[in-house]
């Protein structure tokens, strides 16, 4: 005798609450990921679609006001001469902060710095007096570290944060990293004081790049939030 489960199932007709039996089913066994696929009622008006994961992460980041969000990561940097990250997004996103974890140069005895684009990344602006930090005038960049970062022995780099305040607005852009801690090329441990600097452009800016005032990144990984805008 079939049941009035089945017969529903196989007739094509709708299926109710009561008959809808997802107890049964075998667990997915793993995370969840953006194209898993969920079933929604549209506009509950009776009409079942299908929908993947990245449409609840959409409909949660309009819910839930001054989150922080994960963009993306630079993985494990390798002998790199920079990294670059470009997930600027001024529809979701106020402001952007990024996470340094034991960043080492390959050169001892540099400074650390991030270079604006308003081009989505294809040329970084790298002008000598076009940033400012704090009260000095004349940098190249935005200040991270303004030198002294070691890469001898037991010298382990930049840890700690930076956050890019409201790129998208053409007025000054501004960047403070606070706090930044590392070992000095004299490899004594340092607790960075916080380093306010400035763009002094008026323009949208829509890509960022690290790198070290001299040589490559040794090693070290940098990770990308944005600070959602409702």
């Amino acid at each position: 005798m079939t049941k009035a489960r089945d017969t529903a199932n196989l007739t094509g007709s709708g299926v109710t609450l009561p008959l809808l039996d997802i107890d049964a089913g075998t667990d997915i066994g793993a995370a969840l990921v953006d194209a898993d696929l969920m079933i929604v009622d549209d506009g509950a008006g009776g009409t079942n679609r299908k929908a993947t994961m990245t449409r609840l992460a959409t409909y949660m980041g309009t819910k839930i006001g001054g989150g922080m969000e994960f963009l993306a990561s630079s993985g494990a940097i390798s002998d790199a001469a920079s990294v670059s990250f470009t997930q600027f997004d001024a529809t979701k996103y106020d402001h952007y902060k990024f996470i340094f974890q034991y960043v080492i140069p390959a050169t001892d005895s540099v400074g650390f710095f991030a270079h604006a684009s308003t081009d989505g990344g294809s040329n970084y602006d790298t002008t000598n007096g076009n940033y400012h930090q704090s009260d000095t005038t004349d940098r190249t960049g935005f200040t991270i570290v303004a030198g002294s970062v070691g890469s001898a022995a037991n010298e382990f780099g930049v840890s700690g944060e930076a956050t890019l305040f409201a790129p998208h607005l053409t007025t000054y852009t501004y960047m403070k990293s606070a706090p930044v801690f590392m070992h000095s090329n004299s490899g004594s441990l340092i607790s960075g004081a916080s380093v306010v600097s400035v763009k002094l452009a008026g323009a949208d800016i829509d890509a960022i790049q690290f790198k070290f005032s001299s040589g490559n990144i040794e090693s070290g990984e940098i990770t990308m939030f944005g600070i959602v805008n409702s």
